[in-house]
């Protein structure tokens, strides 16, 4: 079946436009979270309207993953798991491939992604901003899960430790990426008082790949990237492991979070769920990229626990989570 995927989007923005303004009207509790949305529960999440107006049951689903590496690829990589999407919700599935963290918290906001993996410093502002609701992380077989930020450079740069890098460039992602920015920005001022600008030129590469490639090309000194697209970078030869060198690792932060937009059904919410927590990786694309950084499940998470850890970080930083 063809799908026309500027009309999905523009019925999905006109669903959720209707919703507009609708929460702000209801008295509740809603911490950090856009005016559009409640917490009544105090998961730190938005709450499922209780108004079945607002409620939006799509015929197609608009599934997007974190956009760290080619997008044109890993839609190959997700094809079995999004056909197990299609079964289990009695939907059509759509892969939609964004080139930004940022373009895909506004799709979301805006009604145009209904179910999606955002990275890890994405999370909060995509969970305030855009009513998204994770649910699931990926993990190895026995539960453990989770990455580390590290400093990288290439041999012959003259950087042996992080100090080094003062006076030269050092590669960041995104400003919302939590490995290719947030934690960083944090460590680096709080453990070597070196900031941007003053210390180092800083510079943004727009994804983890691009700062790893441009680590191994010697177009950047220094980049500050997630050592699990690192790996599997290596895994497939896209790099070699004598072409990086590691200078700094971080404590661990939770994976790419999974999950929907709030304003779902209450039963396709649960049919989604489903969908991830019954999904046999046998075999399938998933198994095949993901095992390369020891993922081969997917397990239940709560934002509310499971991203404490960048939630401080953001305070830290003095980061915003305020919606434009």
């Amino acid at each position: 079946m063809k799908l026309d995927l500027k009309l999905l989007i523009g019925a999905s923005a006109i669903a959720l436009l209707s919703l507009a303004g609708t929460a702000s009207a209801q008295d509740c509790p809603r911490g950090d979270l856009d005016e559009r949305f409640c917490d009544v529960d105090g998961d730190l999440i938005a709450d499922i309207p209780t108004d079945a107006s607002q409620l939006v049951d799509p015929d197609t689903l608009i599934f997007a993953f974190t956009p760290v590496e080619d997008p044109a690829m890993f839609k190959s990589v997700w094809a079995e798991f999004l056909d197990h999407l299609a079964e289990k919700t009695g939907k059509d599935v759509l892969f939609f491939p964004v080139q930004s963290n940022a373009a895909q918290i506004e799709a979301m906001r805006s009604g145009r992604l209904h179910v999606a993996g955002f990275n890890t410093g994405s999370n909060p502002l995509a969970v305030n901003c855009a009513g998204f609701r994770p649910f699931a992380i990926m993990a190895s077989s026995d539960g453990s899960f989770g990455y580390e930020m590290e400093i990288i450079t290439h041999p012959g740069s003259g950087i042996t430790k992080v100090e080094d890098i003062k006076g030269k460039q050092l590669a960041f992602t995104s400003p919302t990426s939590n490995s290719g920015f947030k934690a960083p920005s944090a460590i680096l001022k709080a453990d070597y008082d070196m900031v941007p600008e003053r210390d180092f030129e800083p510079v943004f590469s727009g994804k983890h790949d691009n700062s790893i490639l441009g680590v191994a090309n010697k177009d950047y000194a220094a980049a500050s990237i997630a050592n699990s697209v690192m790996v599997r970078m290596i895994a497939r030869g896209v790099v070699t492991e004598d072409q990086l060198t590691s200078i700094y690792k971080s404590q661990t932060f939770p994976t790419t979070g999974y999950g929907v937009a709030n304003n779902l059904t209450p039963e396709l919410q649960e049919a989604v769920k489903d969908a991830f927590f019954t999904f046999d990786w046998e075999g399938t694309g998933l198994q095949e990229e993901f095992s390369k950084s020891e993922e081969e499940q997917f397990i239940p998470i709560t934002y509310k626990e499971y991203w404490e850890v960048i939630r401080k970080i953001d305070a830290a930083n003095d980061v915003s989570y305020a919606c434009e």
